[in-house]
């Protein structure tokens, strides 16, 4: 057996193991500073990934680094506080490893979320953007042999990002009076933030937000066969000019917290529907 195969049936069998009658069929990816939902899972498990085999540390700003188990918005969910990153030095496998972790538990539908910069004219720090699409910077997680148990070997990328389940959004953001935006979302590997000319680059081609994650772990979701919903916090905002004065870590955070009740509340929404 491939021994990346090896090790993802030796963490979810770990994860199983401590989470007694638990069968979740939604997983959730909470990026920097979007822990709240973390916050609002009723009877929940805490597994962190230092205890999983073949788990590494979330060293990233604002990632916690555990799995949670339990229920939210009426559902059973296992949701990730805190993800791994190309940039912290971990290879593609290590990055999608909880992702197909969560497939081997059983899930179905995958809601990921991330903060991000923002490109599109007329954004705000704490917007919310829908991703309705992506482009891809980063290395593909599926570059080398195929795990064939979880999908085929060319897996179409045409929607990535599921119709029905945004549609469900926009309508619930509507009731709760909160208001959306639509747009592409490019990863790119980081650590570093983008230069001007970058920023310019990325908007030129059609993209509505950039940050350092989630790509990754929607090609392997989608490989997977799951549904998948993405929404980016807006947590700076490019302006092409003398103005703009860059972008900081430690602010990205506080942005992001600020702007995760938001995002919290259609999460939960959307969640009750399914």
């Amino acid at each position: 057996m491939d021994e990346r195969e090896i090790r993802i049936n030796e963490a979810a069998e770990s994860v199983k193991s401590r989470i007694g009658a638990y069968a979740p069929k939604i997983g959730i990816v909470l990026g920097s500073g979007l822990g709240n939902i973390a916050d609002e899972i009723e009877d929940a498990v805490v597994i962190p990934y230092t205890s999983i085999p073949g788990f590494p540390q979330a060293t990233a700003i604002g990632h916690k680094g555990n799995f949670i188990v339990g229920r939210f918005a009426g559902k059973e969910v296992i949701a990730m506080q805190g993800r791994f990153h190309a940039y912290e030095g971990y290879s593609m496998d290590i990055v999608t490893l909880p992702i197909r972790v969560m497939k081997r538990l059983g899930i179905e539908t995958l809601f990921v979320s991330n903060a991000a910069g923002g490109m599109l004219d007329g954004f705000k720090i704490g917007d919310l953007m829908i991703i309705e699409d992506h482009i891809n910077m980063m290395p593909n997680p599926l570059i080398g042999r195929n795990l064939d148990s979880f999908g085929e070997r060319f897996p179409d990328m045409t929607r990535p990002y599921d119709r029905g389940l945004i549609a469900l959004a926009e309508k619930e953001a509507e009731k709760l009076g909160i208001m959306l935006w639509k747009g592409v979302y490019l990863a790119v590997t980081g650590p570093c933030y983008e230069t001007i000319a970058e920023y310019r680059f990325f908007k030129m081609i059609g993209a509505g937000a950039v940050g350092m994650s989630t790509i990754p772990e929607v090609i392997v979701a989608r490989h997977s066969g799951l549904k998948v919903f993405g929404m980016s916090v807006i947590t700076d905002v490019f302006v092409d000019g003398d103005e703009f004065g860059g972008t900081d870590a430690e602010e990205v955070v506080v942005a992001a917290q600020k702007a995760s009740v938001k995002m919290t509340s259609i999460f939960r929404n959307v969640i009750a529907e399914l």
